[in-house]
């Protein structure tokens, strides 16, 4: 996928949800029922169609549990799978599996939601023929903002800023302690390189070109009727690049695409993408 992270960034991540999940003394059921030397052999599958996205997550929750697990991926993330597709299969110590199992496919299911409901926002933007990207949000859940963004990069979405560090984006209650939008463009583009993108979030079009005037490179239109999108659209005359955000759903994103706004940026993309369902089947001989 085109924002795959590296195994440095995610491995913390896994062994805390792991660390989570084994606690005190670890499985005690598999230690009970499992003999330590048992080898098991089994298959990762969807249960249902969608995009999937975090076979790293997956691969290391098995490895970092015992490196000798073999993870042998049958699908990368960004493909599409249909119910009973094998995502991936697994074979080692049966004990290591097993306690593994559900934090992989927590990981999983997860991710793979999120880039499937991607996925659809980014089909129905792309049957209208604009030239409208979906994007997500900062509304992630916390600490799994990298992995979930890349996840809306494996659905074919466009990653917003990461965090409050690498883009200035000047909202609703910066401009109210600032004293309007012109004073607070000013004194970011004071304060930021020549390399910093700034962004200024309006609610109402008589706001606009206000902050064209002051310098804003990109407009946020925040909770905008499509109507006054596609006015806005006009007003703007392709002088900035121009985001709406605010209540978008499956529903009405097309019809915001077609205002002609170069960028949607959707919350729901990780706040209330559901889980793809995925299994690990356990092979019996």
């Amino acid at each position: 996928m085109s924002n795959s992270l590296p195994d440095l960034l995610i491995e913390p991540i896994v062994r805390a949800a792991l660390a989570e999940d084994l606690g005190r003394a670890g499985d005690i059921t598999s230690a009970a029922v499992i003999p330590a030397n048992a080898t098991a052999e089994g298959t990762i599958v969807a249960r249902a169609a969608g995009i999937v996205a975090g076979t790293a997550c997956a691969r290391l929750a098995f490895h970092v549990l015992d490196p000798a697990v073999t993870f042998a991926a049958g699908r990368a993330d960004g493909d599409a799978v249909k119910r009973g597709d094998v995502i991936a299969r697994v074979s080692g110590n049966a004990r290591a599996i097993l306690a593994a199992e559900r934090v992989a496919l927590n990981f999983l299911g997860h991710l793979s939601g999120i880039a499937t409901l991607t996925r659809r926002y980014a089909d129905a933007i792309a049957a209208t023929g604009t030239k409208a990207r979906i994007t997500c949000t900062r509304k992630t859940t916390p600490g799994l903002r990298a992995l979930e963004k890349a996840a809306v990069a494996a659905g074919g979405g466009s990653n917003h800023r990461f965090g409050l560090d690498d883009a200035v984006l000047i909202k609703d209650n910066h401009i109210a302690i600032a004293g309007g939008v012109t004073a607070a463009l000013e004194r970011a583009l004071a304060a930021t390189g020549h390399m910093r993108s700034i962004e200024v979030e309006i609610d109402s079009l008589s706001a606009l070109e206000e902050a064209l005037k002051a310098g804003a490179g990109i407009v946020l239109l925040d909770n905008f009727p499509v109507a006054d999108i596609s006015a806005a659209v006009r007003a703007n005359a392709g002088r900035a690049t121009l985001e709406a955000s605010g209540g978008v759903t499956l529903e009405t994103v097309a019809a915001i695409a077609k205002t002609g706004v170069d960028y949607i940026s959707a919350g729901a993309l990780t706040h209330s993408a559901p889980s793809l369902d995925v299994a690990l089947d356990i092979e019996t001989k």
